[in-house]
């Protein structure tokens, strides 16, 4: 076990939403799931991606917010596409600068690494175009970035 494991505190979905996380990050597993005298999920045990995370089932009392998100570091536009659509579906939200939020109300920041690279460049006008092109998206395109980058 990693030393530090994010800790995720559901209603009563976090077997349904280690399912769900585990079917959309590739080199992910189910580690474990305690079950309480019902035959119900207490607790979940999963890694998606290498990344360990444990979720309890502890009832209504706190809900997710955008103080706590989880980057996700993406090659291309193709999984940016692919991480975005499988987590905005089913009653996920987009929101700004390619921020969403799942079903089940974790937030997340689903970034190609192209913004990064275009963001940083030494020329200080062209990384201004390229934030100033991603404040005003949703999804991340990184050929619009590209393209405010470029000026054209």
């Amino acid at each position: 076990m990693s030393k530090i494991t994010p800790f995720l505190w559901f209603d009563t979905q976090a077997e349904e939403a280690m399912n769900y996380y585990v079917s959309i990050f590739k080199n992910s597993k189910v580690n474990n799931v305690s079950r309480g005298p019902d035959g119900n999920a207490f607790s979940v045990a999963f890694e998606l991606d290498g990344q360990e995370f444990i979720g309890l089932n502890a009832g209504p009392r706190f809900k997710f917010n955008e103080s706590i998100s989880f980057f996700v570091n993406c090659e291309n536009q193709k999984e940016v596409d692919e991480y975005w659509n499988k987590l905005i579906a089913d009653g996920g939200e987009e929101s700004m600068c390619g921020w969403c939020k799942d079903k089940f109300g974790l937030w997340w920041q689903i970034i190609p690494k192209q913004l990064g690279e275009l963001m940083g460049d030494s020329d200080p006008e062209k990384a201004q175009r390229t934030v100033q092109a991603m404040l005003k998206m949703q999804k991340i395109i990184v050929a619009d970035l590209q393209t405010a980058h470029d000026g054209k």
